[in-house]
């Protein structure tokens, strides 16, 4: 055999160990469904949202142990935007395109979600939001699992006026796109309920913001002119510890000024001394301390998982608990991990929450929830002091902002649209038909 035959069989058998392996890698990859977590693992949202990836990363392991889904086994494929908003969307592509994923579990800030957005619609993928969110938008690409305003917003607003006799309002947040458009819906609410703009104050802070020394001051002289003053905050991440720090060092009491949130759960308290915020208030969907069986075997599941005892749930990994499964049933019977087949399947899936009742997915890609109001306790968890009787279904536009009041999202025939206007028999923007 001459040396030249020699070489030619060995590059035969080369390329066919090339092929092989190729075949092999594409049967392995195949043999798993990989499923996107895209949540900030630092930065200064990281105190919220590592938490959600480990929630998302024990739902996975949980439904593995289940036999997988249509015969496969899920795979995680987890990323860090580290708090960083056009690198969600860089790390959603690459999810979409280079990992392949069937679904993707991620964000907490809208200005997240917002950056993630377009990608999601191009390359037709799916994303599950799990936040209590400003509304204003339904994208067929998204299914949102936290709260829009009427499920938090407007319900604590309403608590404080009626239970609390609040006549004077500090609308508190974080300055991007979730505070300021709630904000905006909050102020046409409370104008609509005859409060005088004399008595909205209205303030905004950056992300991670530290130094609240002079802003609790204003608060406070602004609640000291004998009218009963309350602050509903929409302020985000790591920048609630030294807010909550500073009403404490200042001796602002729940009974003088309460201050309501929609981004602070038992999560971002375990952090905290509490003491000094006992009655304060927060506004969710779903607190650790709610009494009914399939909690505590969600929660012992958790610290089962976490390995530690002493670790809380939350109101945002619910909302993961309940998409993810929605999604699974959704699969399970569309047959399929296709998005388009998933996105028609999906609606009308229903799924048992934490607190007794059930959601349902709804056309507008939200889901139906219950109220909750929760005084903060000095052990850092929530004695819920109000709920709805029955859950709510969320509501993508708000009835309270002229420009929104008759727009419907309904991705089901034969509207098929995200921004259907009732009075013009239109869509705008997004439209698939």
């Amino acid at each position: 055999m001459n040396i030249l035959s020699v070489k030619l069989r060995c590059m035969i058998f080369a390329s066919t160990v090339t092929v092989l392996t190729l075949i092999a890698g594409n049967a392995k990859a195949e043999d798993t469904i990989k499923v996107g977590i895209l949540h900030s693992l630092s930065g200064t949202m990281a105190i919220s949202e590592t938490t959600l990836k480990d929630t998302m990363l024990m739902l996975i392991d949980e439904q593995n142990k289940k036999g997988g889904l249509l015969g496969k086994k899920l795979e995680a494929v987890v990323v860090d935007p580290a708090s960083n908003w056009p690198l969600f969307a860089e790390k959603a592509r690459e999810l979409l395109t280079k990992d392949k994923v069937a679904a993707i579990f991620g964000c907490w800030t809208s200005v997240s979600r917002k950056s993630v957005l377009p990608v999601i619609e191009e390359l037709n993928g799916v994303l599950f939001y799990p936040v209590q969110y400003e509304g204003e938008e339904s994208s067929k690409n998204v299914f949102y699992t936290g709260a829009a305003p009427n499920q938090q917003a407007i319900p604590a607003v309403d608590y404080l006026m009626n239970d609390l006799k609040v006549k004077r309002w500090v609308l508190a947040g974080t300055d991007y796109v979730y505070p300021r458009t709630t904000n905006k819906i909050l102020e046409a609410y409370l104008k609509a309920k005859g409060v005088a703009k004399k008595d909205i104050m209205i303030n905004y802070t950056p992300f991670g913001h530290s130094d609240w020394q002079s802003i609790v001051a204003d608060i406070k002289k602004f609640g000291s002119t004998g009218k009963k003053t309350a602050v509903v905050s929409t302020i985000n991440g790591d920048a609630n510890v030294p807010f909550y720090k500073e009403l404490g060092n200042q001796g602002i009491k729940a009974e003088d000024i309460p201050v309501v949130a929609f981004s602070v759960g038992e999560e971002e308290l375990s952090g905290i001394d509490t003491k000094p915020l006992v009655g304060h208030l927060a506004a969710w969907n779903y607190f650790m301390s709610v009494d009914t069986t399939k909690n505590a075997a969600f929660i012992k599941q958790w610290q089962d998982y976490i390995k530690n005892p002493k670790r809380v749930t939350n109101d945002p990994m619910e909302a993961h608990y309940i998409g993810f499964n929605m999604w699974v049933k959704a699969v399970e019977k569309a047959g399929s991990t296709d998005p388009a087949k998933v996105q028609d399947a999906i609606i009308g899936v229903e799924f048992p929450n934490l607190t007794g009742g059930t959601a349902k997915m709804l056309p507008n890609h939200h889901i139906s929830k219950p109220v909750l109001i929760g005084e903060i306790q000095d052990d850092g968890q929530f004695a819920t002091v109000w709920q709805t009787n029955k859950v709510v279904d969320g509501d993508a536009w708000s009835d309270y902002l002229p420009e929104s009041k008759p727009i419907i999202a309904d991705w089901t025939a034969p509207i098929s649209c995200g921004n259907y206007n009732t009075k013009t028999k239109k869509c705008s923007g997004q439209n698939y038909k």
